[in-house]
C-alpha cells in the first residue's frame, strides 16, 4: 500500500535500489507504463518523489510482490528497505558495505535486503526471507522505558527491525536500568522473545569480557580445540549435544560466540536452513551436509552483488541463525605470500600513484573518508611489512618521528644538566640550564663564564 501524504515518517518506508547501470544506491521513485524502473539520487531533498510504503510487515510483502509483477526486469535489481528517515544515512552504509565486503557488512545487508521472489537466488541468511516474527504493539513499551528504551529512540537507531524479525540488534543499544536506590547504564545487543505465558519480552545481551569457559555450557565441556575456535573465528565448528536445563531433554547444536558481547549462543541442528544457492553457487548435498555439522565451507567463483566474483569461506552461526561469510579469516593479507595488497581503504580507492607508493611501504595519506556516522575524516596509511597489515594513523607517523627528534636547543639543555657536557658558549656555566638556553642568560650567568679558570687539583687515574 503505497503512502505519499502518511504526516509521520516513523511509520514509512522506503525502496532502495542498487542501480546496476551506476553501480549506486538510489531511492525508488515509481515504474513507467513500459515497465521500466524510475529512481532518484537517495538525499534528503529528494523525498517527496520517493515512492513511500506503509512499513507493517504483511502490507508491505503484498505491496512488494505487486510491485514486481510490475516492473519488466525484475532480476536485474537488488532491492533494500529503509524507514524513510533515515533512507540516506542507510543508503550510503549499504553503498559501502556493498563496494567493501566484511563479515559484518553481509550482517547489515541482510538486515535491509529484500529477496526477489521472481529469482531462484536465495539469501545467505534464510531467516531474512521472512516478514515479521513480531509486532511493535506486542512489547510492553511501559517495561521498556524502564529501561530508557522507546519505540522512536529504537527506530532512530535501526534497532528495532531487526528484533521484530526475531533477530538481536546489529549494533549496542545504550540501556538504563532503574533499580530505585540504584541507577545502572550499560551498552547491549536486544532481541525478544516469547515466554510460557505467551507475552513478548525484551533481552538484555550484556557485554562480558570474555567468554565463561569455566563452567560447563549446557552441559558441555569445553575442549582446547573449542576455546581456540570460539575466540578466533566465533564459531566453534561442530556440533554438541546440549542439555535442556529445564527438561532434560538432549539436543544436537551448534554453538557460536557473540562477537560483540563475547555471550555464548546455542541453536539446534533440527532448526538450521541452509540455503540451496548462495551468491550463484549451487551447493549440492555433501555441501549442505558440511554446514549443518557445523564445518566452514570454502567457495569459489560467487558473484557479490557488484557483479563481481570473489571466493569466500561460508559458516553456519548459531548466534546469527544463518550461513555467514568469514571474509576477515579469507581475506587475511596474512594468508599467503602472494596475497594481493588492497587498492581500497575504507571504502577509499587509492589512485596508481598512491598505491605504487603504497605497495612499497610508504605513508599515504587519505582524505574523503567517512566515519559510522557518516561524517568526513581524513589520515595516513602505511602497508606494515612484517604482519601484512594496514597502519592507520590521523597524524603522518614519519613527521612524527621527525617532531620527535630532540632539536639543537634541547640537545644543548640536555648535555649541560643532565650530561655535564659543555660547548664554547656554556663551557663555565655551572647551573642547570632552562628549556631552549643554548649560552649564559644574563650579565651575572655571563660574569661566571668569562671569570679565569683557578687552579684545580689533581686527580688520580
Amino acid at each position: 500500500m503505497t503512502n505519499t501524504q502518511n504526516p509521520d515518517p516513523s511509520l514509512i518506508n522506503i525502496l532502495l535500489v542498487l542501480n546496476p547501470k551506476t553501480n549506486k544506491i538510489e531511492a525508488v521513485k515509481t515504474i513507467d507504463e513500459k515497465g521500466d524502473l524510475k529512481t532518484v539520487p537517495n538525499t534528503e531533498k529528494n523525498q517527496n518523489q520517493f515512492l513511500k510504503i506503509d512499513k507493517h510487515g504483511d502490507m508491505f510483502s503484498n505491496f512488494f510482490s505487486n510491485f514486481l509483477s510490475q516492473l519488466k526486469n525484475p532480476t536485474l535489481f537488488n532491492f533494500f528497505k529503509s524507514p524513510l528517515k533515515e533512507s540516506e544515512n542507510i543508503g550510503k552504509q549499504i553503498q559501502h558495505h556493498l563496494k567493501n565486503p566484511s563479515t559484518e557488512g553481509e550482517e547489515f545487508l541482510n538486515t535491509y535486503k529484500i529477496l526477489n521472489p521472481n529469482t531462484n537466488i536465495m539469501s545467505t541468511n534464510p531467516l531474512s526471507e521472512k516478514e515479521y516474527q513480531y509486532s511493535a504493539d506486542q512489547i510492553d513499551w511501559n517495561m521498556m522505558s524502564k529501561f530508557g528504551l522507546t519505540q522512536e529512540k529504537l527506530e532512530k537507531v535501526n534497532a528495532l527491525d531487526p528484533m521484530l524479525r526475531g533477530f538481536k540488534t546489529n549494533g549496542l543499544v545504550p540501556v538504563t536500568i532503574n533499580l530505585g536506590t540504584a541507577l545502572t547504564r550499560m551498552d547491549a545487543r536486544l532481541s525478544l522473545n516469547t515466554n510460557d505465558a505467551g507475552e513478548v519480552m525484551v533481552n538484555i545481551h550484556g557485554i562480558r569480557k570474555e567468554p565463561n569457559f569455566n563452567f560447563k555450557f549446557l552441559g558441555h565441556e569445553f575442549t582446547t580445540e573449542d576455546k581456540k575456535n570460539l575466540i578466533e573465528n566465533g564459531n566453534m565448528g561442530r556440533v554438541v549435544d546440549l542439555i535442556n536445563p529445564k527438561t532434560d531433554e538432549i539436543t544436537p547444536s551448534l554453538i557460536s560466540r557473540d562477537r560483540l558481547t563475547n555471550e555464548l549462543v546455542a541453536y539446534k541442528v533440527e532448526n538450521i536452513k541452509i540455503p540451496d544457492e548462495i551468491k550463484g553457487i549451487k551447493l549440492d548435498d555433501a555441501q549442505k551436509q558440511t554446514l549443518i555439522e557445523g564445518r566452514a565451507l570454502y567457495l569459489e567463483g560467487m558473484i557479490s552483488s557488484k557483479g563481481e566474483p570473489f571466493n569466500a569461506s561460508v559458516q553456519f552461526n548459531a548466534d546469527k541463525k544463518y550461513v555467514e561469510f568469514l571474509f576477515d579469516h579469507q581475506q587475511s593479507l596474512q594468508q599467503s605470500p602472494s596475497s594481493e595488497i588492497p587498492k581500497t581503504f575504507r571504502g577509499k580507492e587509492l589512485n596508481d600513484e598512491q598505491y605504487n607508493q603504497f605497495k612499497a611501504g610508504q605513508t599515504i595519506y587519505l582524505d574523503g573518508l567517512l566515519d559510522k556516522k557518516d561524517q568526513p575524516y581524513q589520515g595516513y596509511i602505511t602497508l606494515n611489512q612484517e604482519t601484512g597489515k594496514i597502519d592507520f594513523s590521523f597524524s603522518n607517523p614519519n613527521q612524527l618521528k621527525e617532531q620527535a627528534k630532540p632539536t639543537e636547543e634541547h640537545k644543548t639543555q640536555t648535555a649541560v644538566n643532565s650530561e655535564g657536557k659543555t660547548n664554547e658558549a656554556t663551557k663555565n656555566v655551572k647551573e642547570s640550564l632552562h628549556k631552549g638556553q643554548q649560552s649564559p642568560k644574563d650579565h651575572i650567568q655571563q660574569a661566571k663564564h668569562d671569570k679565569p679558570k683557578g687552579r684545580t687539583k689533581g686527580r688520580s687515574i
